[in-house]
């Protein structure tokens, strides 16, 4: 199939050891999925967890679910992975909630980065996603 997607993760061995991410994503054909920063905010769009970074994780990777959900794609289609927390010495906890989400024997390409706050100063996470899912 000309639209049909070929995903291959890639950690050369001329780069050091990634922990838990891939150095390198190729996407081949498919639709790319752009999924905009989300935050732990429930379909009612009330804070989830206030102070629970783990609480606000999982609500956040739900959200992204659902964001998949809407153009029949799943975690297993995410490429890139790029995380926003307010404290990085809790990534731990980030990353223990992801694996439960994403394929951790091909896991995507992320990013980290710890910032001073978010929109909304109840918020300790923020994660953006990119998928590439078949063509429809």
């Amino acid at each position: 199939m000309p639209n049909e997607k070929q995903i291959t993760f890639i950690n050369p061995e001329t780069m050091p050891k990634s922990f838990g991410y891939s150095h390198v994503v190729e996407a081949i054909g498919g639709r790319t999925i752009y999924i905009s920063g989300q935050v732990p905010l429930n379909k009612e769009g009330q804070i989830v967890g206030e102070g629970d970074l783990a609480a606000q994780t999982k609500q956040v990777f739900e959200n992204i679910k659902a964001a998949l959900d809407a153009v029949g794609a799943s975690f297993h289609d995410v490429v890139k992975l790029t995380f926003f927390v307010t404290d990085i010495t809790q990534m731990q906890t980030v990353r223990d909630i992801r694996d439960a989400y994403v394929n951790t024997e091909k896991p995507p390409a992320s990013s980290a980065v710890e910032i001073r706050k978010l929109i909304n100063e109840a918020f300790l996470i923020e994660i953006e996603a990119i998928a590439v899912a078949n063509a429809r």
